[in-house]
């Protein structure tokens, strides 16, 4: 039987596409889940509060969040507990400034208690880790579902704010000839009660990333939207896409988040912190907003980990993949 070349080509497309994507394994230890390819790590998800460093006070125990994050050559691309903010946590999602009912609680700044030497006295508010709903790895992709909650102490007894369940995907795959690490992460946001957590205006909050604290130095960390604009020009803008980067252990290395077509307010609003690697994807940049009862909010993002600089026209062919 004879095979025509058009069905080879198809056939070898089909199988190139399959080596492309690794093995995922997910490994549960305590209040991390590991995931790896290969017996090398691609990120952890911290769920439970972890512990803090020697010396930093144990009100900055935080959960919900990713970190470490590794590009695939196992460089770090993430931050946990800097000294500037100890409330930052590689990847999360939180909320600064808002309106509960009568009180105003800050899921950003965990720890920071309400006094202007930002000390970390107490916690008047935070997104608490609740449960893992499942967890699995497979030949092409590693996954969980797990569900935060959004808690107001301001209040005796304690307030739930809002229900998060986060749907994740973790991967590594040859992306038009550049190996990458994927996160797929779906955030989902309902209130727990009849009142709406409402969002006014603010510079940022939302999903937050800290990148390695080798790139603390002011000059040590580049930014790059999708509309070209670096750090200083790119802060409160809007784009489709925003990475950062920087040498790790002499090589440049980083990451870029895409941002799904669906999300609230597209192309959505931009944080890039002038003095700390850090960025935020802020819609309440936009004005005073809210999430509602009986209304899901729903912000979905893609990042994807890679080693060298990045290639802005690379970036926006995975950022059209992605939207589509």
């Amino acid at each position: 039987m004879r095979i025509s070349s058009n069905l080879l080509l198809i056939l070898g497309a089909a199988f190139a596409s399959h080596l492309q994507a690794a093995e995922i394994q997910v490994e549960k230890a305590g209040s991390v889940l590991h995931f790896t390819t290969g017996g090398k790590a691609i990120c952890d998800y911290q769920m439970e509060a972890g512990e803090v460093p020697e010396g930093v006070d144990p009100v900055f125990k935080h959960g919900a969040h990713l970190h470490p994050v590794y590009s695939p050559s196992g460089k770090l691309v993430t931050g946990n507990h800097p000294d500037d903010h100890r409330w930052h946590r590689g990847i999360w999602l939180a909320w600064t400034k808002t309106e509960f009912g009568d009180s105003h609680p800050d899921f950003w700044n965990q720890g920071k208690g309400d006094g202007k030497d930002k000390s970390g006295d107490k916690i008047l508010a935070e997104v608490r880790f609740d449960k893992l709903v499942k967890s699995s790895g497979g030949a092409d992709k590693g996954s969980f579902t797990s569900e935060h909650l959004f808690l107001d102490h301001s209040h005796a007894p304690e307030q739930k704010v809002l229900n998060e369940t986060w749907d994740v995907t973790v991967s590594q795959q040859t992306l038009d000839g550049t190996s990458a690490n994927i996160i797929d992460l779906t955030s989902t946001q309902n209130c727990a009660t009849d009142k709406a957590l409402k969002l006014p205006e603010y510079h940022y909050g939302g999903l937050g990333v800290r990148g390695n604290l080798a790139w603390n130095p002011v000059d040590a960390v580049t930014m790059l939207t999708s509309e070209g604009h670096d750090r200083k020009a790119g802060d409160a803008t809007k784009g489709k896409w925003v990475h950062i980067g920087g040498q790790v252990d002499g090589a440049p290395t980083g990451m870029v988040i895409l941002i799904h077509p669906s999300n609230f307010r597209f192309p959505q609003p931009l944080r890039l912190n002038p003095k700390n690697p850090q960025l935020c994807i802020a819609p309440s940049q936009g004005g005073d907003w809210a999430i509602e009862p009986g209304k899901p909010y729903v912000s979905k993002y893609r990042i994807l980990v890679f080693d060298g600089a990045p290639d802005a026209k690379w970036i926006e062919a995975q950022w059209k993949k992605y939207a589509e």
